[in-house]
This record gives C-alpha cells, structure tokens and sequence, in this order.
C-alpha cells in the first residue's frame, strides 16, 4: 500500500482484478455483463434492443437494464440472482454471462525532461493538434482548474460529438473549447453499493478526489505558469498535448470503479469520437474475452482510438501486470531527474538522504530527542505508527522514526503528530528498499530508503540518548542516473500471453506535478484541509497520460497513423542507455532494468515523431492473434463482437504477430519430464514486416545479445524502401544450443539508415 503517493483509500492502489468475499446466496442479486451475439438476432424483433429486453425477460420480471452497450460491446449490464445467470448463459444468442468487476485506480518539468520543450513546434507544424481530443476515464475534472483553460483555443471540432452533462456541483457551462466533454457513470456503482453518498462525492462529472483531475491535465492541460506544490517543483505546468482538447468520462468513486461503468463509459467515448482513451486503472490477469477493459479496448482500436493503460503498481513482484492484450499500450514508470530532499542528520554526526514535500512550520532549531516508534507503542505493530498505537507521553516533543507498510505514509505523520510528536522519519523496509516517493507531510517529515533506516533505528537502539534534525533542501534539478524504473512500477512476463513482451514502455511518472481538485487536501485525508491548485504524486497511473498525451501529439503530426503505427512509434525509439552509454537502471535492484521491466524503453517523443519505420497492425491482424490462441468461435465473438471464423486452411502463429518487440519462450527438458537443460539444438523462427514512413533509405540490421546460448539469425540482414508505405519482411531465427530451466535472457535488435534507429527489445526465456 506504501508503493504511491497518494494518501487516500480511492487513489491508493493499482489493485488486481478483485471478485468480493465469499460466494453470495443464490437470491442475492448481483451485476452482470451479458454479451450477445449481435448476427443471431432472431428476424421477429425489429431492433436488437427488444431482442436484449426479451432475453433479459425470459429468466427475470423484476431484472433491469443498467445499461445497453452499442459500440464497446453488444449486450447489456443488468442485476441477477445466480440462477437466473446460469439460466440466461444457455439461452440461444448468449455469448456470456460475466460477473461485473470491480477495478481501482492504480509535472511541470516532463516536458523538458522529455524534450518538448526543446522542439516545440515539431509538433504543430500540421495544424492539427487541436483537432486530437484525449479522452480520460478516471474519477472526473475540476473545470475551474487552471490546467483546462482554453484561452488562445480555435472552436471545437466539428469531429466532436461529445457532450457536458450535468450534475451536482456540475453545469454545461463548465465545459468550454479546452475541456469539451465530461460524463459521468455511476449505475454499475449504485447497483452494487446503493446510491452515491452526496455528501462525499458529486454525482455529477466533478472531480472530488483529484486523481482525475491530476491525469487528464498531465496527458492534455494547457500551460499554466508559476505552478508548484508549496513552492516546489515550481514551474510552467502543461500537458504532453498541451494544445489538444480533454474529455473527462467519470466512472471511479469513493468504492472503486466498476466494469459495467468502464464499458458504457467506452462505450460513450467511441460515440463521442475521442482520438486516444487514457485509462489509469486496471485488473489483474484475465483473458481477453473475460476482461472488460480488454474488450472495450479493442473496439476502441477498431475505431481507430490508440488506448493507454498503467501496468500497475505491484511491483517489483514477477508476473505483476494489468492490461496485457496487444492492442493496449501498456505504461510503466520511470523517475524524473528531479527531487525534494530532506536530509536526515544524526547526533553522531551522521547524515542521511530523504526526500519530502512538507512546506510549513519548522522544527526547533538544533537536535532532538529521537525515538523509535516501536518503542514508544502499545501496540504489536506499533513501529508501524498505525491510528491510535503510539503513547503520548513518550512521544511529546520528540521525532519519531516509522517504519513503512500497511497504512498510508502521510497517516503515519498525522498519528506522530496527534500524539505529540514534532516530526517523523519514515523508513522503507524491504518490500520498498531504497524507492523514495515524496509526500506533502501534515508534520515536519521525511522518507529515507531502507539502508539508512536500518542505521537509524541501530543509533536509536544502541545511543542511550539519540537525537536527529531533519534539513529541509526544497527542490532539486538534474538528479542523475534518470530516469531510472520505479520500483513500484509492475514487471513482466505476461502472464496471458507469454510471446507478447509487456509492459511496452515506461515514462515519468514519479513525483509528477499535475493539476489537483479543489474539494480535497493534497495527501486527500480528511484532516488535510489545506487546498492546492497543483499537487505531486507517483504512480503508473501518472506514467500512463504521459503516453496518451504524446499518443495525442503524433495524431496531430500524423492524423492517417493507426493505433498500432503510433505505439510502434512510441516504442521503437525508446531509449535503453543514459547519455554514459550505460544501461537504465532499477531502483528495485540497484542494477540494470530489463525489457520485463521497461519493455521497448523510455519514451523519447521528439524520435518517435520521425520513426523511420514502424511495425503496423490491422484489425485482421488483431483477430489472428486471438486465432492463434486457439479461441473459440465464441470467445473471438466476445472480443471482437462479430462472428469470425478462423480459416481452417491457414497456421495463426503468436511468432508472426507483426508486434513491435520479441518475447522468445524455449521449453526446457524439464517440462517434457527431462533433467531441465537439453543439449538439443531449439529453434523458433519469427517474422516482421516493416512499413516506411520516412524519406527511402537502405536499413542495415545490428543484434546486441546478452544470450551467447542463443544465436539470433535475421534474415535479411539488408532492407531497402523506396517509397513511403513500402512494406519490407524480415525473420528472426532463435537457436538454443541449451537452456536452463527458469533463466531470461536479453538482446535489441536494431535497424539504421543511419539517421533513424528502429530498436526492438527481446526477452528470451525456458520453461
């Protein structure tokens, strides 16, 4: 819980997939999403909504329709006993009956950091940008925010079809020419957990928690100047498309964020034409067809829409990634090469390194008494400052060292200070290690890694009277080695598809300065009652609008790319060394990341304006993959909403996915009942085709291979384009002399003409 930044329960986490507590008593009523097979429709009902209401009556009188679905999908949410679900799922037509879901939501200096700032008008010569409409799912907008001005803006476009709808503490006019669309969808919600409580949230497309309003102005706000959070990071804040327009769908409230609402809100978003969905949410793993967001996600590809999604926040744990399926560009996070330190210094003469947000009253000059919270509790777990377990007579007048792990860190500050404590050092343990993420502390606070916490808390047991003070620094530029991945940020392989490499990419998204709601406090405690117009968080779901605004960016520049040509894009200039020609780095590990970490890199959006080539998908593409899984008639219904019938005659193979990286899975010995290392030759052969989108050039190709048990063949080693559009083939041959089981191996194969690099990444492994 202590891996972002944010203090409230909403915002907390990038959860997985999770289904409620225990199996529910067969006349409880829950939601369900019932998909239909559209070309079955029987020739008696005039429209496939009657033909929806009948289904629907034939298992249930009382049952409703939350909602219809015409574009995400073809079906209808509605509220059933599991009876009548198990009834209706064998009802002619009925493609399934799935369980509603319950998901949770998971920068001023990136333009620079990021080189916009240094080609602005790269990016406006098409005269395009304020066509592109970036639309945001999350917990909705605060419109007054200065982040969603329009000034300067030409009229909306004639493309839009959107709308603002109204609702509590939200009127048409909050739109305008910047932010021209909010929605919000609460039925799912409400049919699971009662009405919205008004009193806590707006049942409107108002932004109560600030998440929303956080992403939407870092993925397209207009340039604010003088931003900061209490004078740090200080700055003009703005958008990666600070030019194109925001639509806000709103379907996160205070309980989490429902799969019913998602799919209409998809489903409306299609409708209203967006250009790029921006989604900071997510489940856990969960094939295509039972997956919502995966669904929704592909009809948005087939309408030409990229859609951006955060791999979530449980790293650095194996096998911890959301939003998988290859039409979804998956974003992890990397840090800026910016930072807030606040320096830890012992009476030992000691010093430390923290970082902290806090901006108000000081501590007392000099050191002072220091004392470990775990000393100073009535509780078990008392070194984790939870409510109510520190005793004030120990504590009074004192700093506290916390260690870090189950409640919010900005709490622990909070608990530090009812009982009396003037300040607090929060130290990582283990499952954080030295990943320090900021916060706005309600006391004098800050965070140090897990190595000098170790040392503090050794001073604090060993000094029969320990002291420390805490030095505030404000805020500091050009940290090096930056990026580096975050630890939190979620870590391949894909555990769906294991020949699909994820996540694609990372950006910033530590420490990210945004635009903030004007109804909760920066760290969203209720006891927080200070209000800013700017707040600093991290998370994926910081990472994810980055990429959704520079999705926007190269719409604009090139209105005619596909989804899939822009991720190639995004993906195939990414970057994987520092300026030293030194690898990225994990803070996790404190070694070199992998492409199970950063996938293709970080995103350099200034290369991927002029990518040279890039790896294109088509939706037959699309639904040959889902062929090659061997899925069914039904289930490729499911996803694609059509009747497709894989062509008996022909081979689908995962290794011809025209996708922009390599994920090479060789079975060891072991798995067909040998010793786990063969000596037997294995041999996987892949194959690419590369479009020009640049001036013609002859590509030489390059391989880089931290693998010397696999030798990598392609074939050919030359391509020559002519034109632009030109389509050129190539193959990759994988030869494992021998493998061992449970071992990843990396390479980079790489295409020049010598002033374009087109890089893909590979992760080899056994199983």
């Amino acid at each position: 819980m202590g891996s972002v930044s944010y203090g409230f329960m909403v915002v907390f986490l990038f959860l997985g997939l999770c289904h409620v507590s225990s199996p529910a008593p067969v006349t409880e009523r829950k939601t369900y999403i019932v998909h239909m097979a559209k070309s079955q429709m029987p020739a008696t009902f005039d429209h496939h909504l009657q033909w929806y209401e009948s289904s629907l009556r034939s298992v249930s009188d009382a049952a409703e329709m939350i909602y219809t679905y015409a574009n995400a999908a073809h079906g209808y949410a509605t509220r059933l006993t599991q009876e009548e679900a198990e009834i209706l799922s064998g009802r002619p037509g009925i493609l399934s009956v799935v369980p509603e879901t319950k998901y949770e939501l998971h920068t001023t200096r990136t333009p620079s950091f990021l080189g916009l700032d240094r080609t602005p008008d790269l990016f406006t010569e098409s005269g395009t940008a304020g066509d592109v409409v970036v639309g945001v799912l999350d917990t909705g907008v605060w419109p007054e925010s200065k982040s969603f001005d329009d000034k300067g803006m030409g009229p909306v476009p004639s493309t839009w079809k959107g709308t603002c709808e109204v609702g509590t503490n939200f009127h048409a006019s909050s739109c305008n020419r910047k932010l021209v669309g909010a929605r919000y969808f609460s039925k799912g919600y409400e049919a699971a957990l009662g009405p919205i409580d008004e009193s806590r949230e707006s049942k409107s497309p108002r932004d109560d928690d600030g998440h929303g309003t956080h992403t939407s102005s870092t993925a397209a706000g207009s340039p604010v100047e003088g931003a900061s959070l209490f004078g740090y990071a200080s700055g003009t804040a703005r958008g990666m498309a600070s030019k194109a327009r925001v639509a806000a769908y709103k379907v996160c409230w205070v309980g989490g964020c429902f799969s019913s609402d998602i799919l209409a809100a998809i489903d409306k978003a299609i409708e209203d034409n967006v250009n790029v969905l921006s989604l900071s949410l997510g489940g856990g793993m969960s094939d295509y067809y039972r997956d919502s967001v995966a669904i929704g996600a592909f009809a948005a590809m087939e309408h030409g829409i990229l859609v951006s999604c955060s791999a979530g926040n449980a790293g650095p744990t194996p096998f911890s990634l959301s939003n998988v399926a290859p039409w979804i560009t998956t974003v992890g996070a990397g840090t800026l090469d910016r930072d807030f330190p606040a320096f830890v210094s012992l009476g030992n003469a000691k010093n430390f390194s923290g970082v902290s947000l806090f901006r108000g009253d000081p501590l007392p000059h000099g050191l002072l008494p220091l004392v470990y919270a775990g000393n100073v509790s009535n509780s078990s777990n008392g070194n984790l400052c939870m409510t109510g377990s520190l005793i004030p007579e120990k504590v009074k007048g004192k700093l506290v060292l916390c260690d870090r792990g189950v409640s919010p860190r900005v709490q622990k500050g909070a608990v530090v200070k009812a009982a009396g404590g003037l300040g607090m050092i929060l130290a990582n343990t283990e499952a954080n290690g030295e990943e320090l993420v900021a916060d706005a502390h309600l006391l004098p606070a800050t965070a140090v890694g897990q190595k000098s916490g170790d040392i503090i808390r050794n001073y604090v047991f060993s000094d029969p009277k320990p002291t420390a003070a805490i030095l505030f620094e404000g805020t500091k530029v050009g940290v090096e080695p930056s990026p580096v991945v975050a630890a939190f940020s979620s870590r391949g392989p894909n555990g769906i598809t294991a020949e699909i490499l994820k996540p694609d990419m990372i950006a910033p998204g530590v420490n990210i300065l945004a635009g903030w709601s004007g109804a909760v406090g920066p760290t969203g405690m209720a006891s927080d009652t200070r209000r800013v117009e700017f707040n600093i968080i991290s998370g994926t779901s910081m990472s994810c609008p980055h990429v959704s605004g520079l999705a926007g960016l190269l719409k604009a520049a090139h209105p005619e790319w596909t989804p899939a040509a822009i991720k190639s894009a995004l993906m195939t200039t990414a970057y994987v060394t520092y300026k030293n020609g030194q690898g990225l780095r994990d803070v996790a590990t404190g070694k070199p990341s992998t492409p199970l970490d950063h996938g293709a890199g970080h995103v350099d959006p200034v290369s991927a304006l002029d990518p040279g080539l890039i790896y294109d998908l088509t939706v037959d593409d699309y639904l040959g993959f889902l062929c090659a899984l061997k899925y069914t008639p039904s289930q490729i219904n499911l996803v694609a909403r059509r009747n497709f019938t894989c062509d008996p005659k022909k081979t689908y193979s995962l290794t011809d996915f025209n996708y922009p990286s390599f994920s090479v899975s060789f079975a060891s010995d072991a798995a067909t009942g040998g010793s786990g290392t063969s000596s037997a030759p294995k041999v996987v052969k892949y194959t690419r085709t590369l479009t020009n989108v640049g001036l013609p050039g002859t590509y030489k190709v390059t391989v880089a291979s931290e693998a010397p048990e696999v030798k990598i063949l392609v074939e050919p080693e030359v391509l020559t384009f002519s034109k632009v559009n030109e389509k050129k083939s190539y193959s990759v041959t994988f030869t494992a002399g021998s493998v061992s089981l449970n071992t990843n191996r990396f390479a980079r194969i790489e295409w020049s003409d010598g002033k374009h690099v087109v890089s893909s990444p590979v992760a080899i492994s056994s199983s």
